[in-house]
């Protein structure tokens, strides 16, 4: 089968392969072939972590093609939408049928695509903390998990405060649910509207160390889960100290599933936008062939929205 592979030297380091096998299934497993996936401003950096040759992609859309053995999970046919550690950007991927969820008439490929990680991260998030009539602040409010984010959070009753670098993004947030924004590079104008039970913060750098240096609420928590400023984090450990029993949480989505499968959470995400709760925001559709543009425009904040991949078919 074709699939994108780790290439240093090809645009955005994703080569390609006509002569990958396709994969084995576990009894616990599906064969999906993938007609959509998607890329993130991480993938950049997680691409850069794996070997030659090694499959890259984590968003999954498409139909089972082999339901799994030990008959749990979607039938045969069923369209899908899923999540894996690795190799969704080829076209056929094994998911485990507690990573996958049935996908409802009404919502579109393209549309489905944006849910196992920006939408799944977003929800997860959410859940870190008890935020249902508290204060959420949400860094980089206007990014693909961030937008999701302030819906998600007016959905939880929330009262959210988005964070912005451009005034330019302010409406698109405060549409997306924000009760109030804060344009400002280092969030640091963020701390007059605090403090937080719950920040969502994807930035790292500055940011991170202002919100935790006296941003967290008591027993509030500050969850990191992504660094795209790619700086190192100073923080005041006596701003932090007297916020009693706060927490920097490391959160990574994968590792949220041993406690929350990630098919609960998206069959959730899916009856939200069947019932035009949750809106999706898409920013490109792009065959499988331009994935190594997509990423580098990206990694250079080009694409609002959610870069969604048409597979080879």
């Amino acid at each position: 089968m074709r699939a994108a592979i780790y290439d240093p030297e090809s645009i955005g380091r994703v080569g390609f392969s006509d002569d990958i096998a396709i994969p084995d299934t576990q009894p616990h497993e599906a064969l999906v072939k993938v007609l959509f996936t998607g890329v993130t401003p991480t993938e950049e950096l997680y691409s850069q972590s794996q070997g030659p040759l090694k499959q890259l992609g984590c968003d999954v859309v498409g139909i089972v093609e082999r339901e799994a053995a030990d008959g749990s999970g979607p039938a045969k046919g069923s369209r899908v939408l899923g999540r894996v550690k690795t190799g969704a950007w080829a076209e056929y991927v094994a998911v485990p049928v507690n990573s996958l969820a049935e996908l409802d008439e009404a919502v579109s490929f393209e549309q489905a695509i944006a849910l196992p990680t920006s939408a799944l991260t977003a929800l997860y998030l959410l859940e870190c903390a008890p935020v249902l009539g508290r204060k959420v602040l949400i860094t980089a409010a206007n990014g693909a998990v961030g937008h999701f984010c302030c819906q998600i959070g007016r959905l939880m009753d929330a009262y959210v405060v988005g964070q912005v670098r451009r005034e330019q993004h302010i409406d698109l947030v405060s549409e997306a649910g924000a009760n109030r924004v804060v344009v400002s590079e280092d969030a640091s104008a963020a701390y007059e509207f605090g403090p937080y039970k719950l920040i969502a913060e994807a930035v790292g750098g500055r940011v991170l160390g202002n919100c935790i240096s006296g941003m967290i609420d008591v027993d509030g928590v500050c969850a990191s889960y992504g660094g795209l400023a790619k700086e190192d984090t100073v923080f005041n450990v006596w701003a932090f100290i007297p916020q009693m029993r706060a927490n920097v949480y490391a959160f990574i989505i994968s590792n949220e599933f041993d406690r929350k499968p990630a098919c609960e959470g998206l069959a959730r995400l899916v009856k939200l936008v069947t019932d035009r709760r949750l809106t999706i925001r898409i920013g490109a559709v792009e065959g499988i062939d331009r994935i190594g543009h997509v990423i580098e425009e990206l990694s250079h904040g080009g694409i609002a929205g959610k870069a969604v991949i048409r597979m080879w078919g």
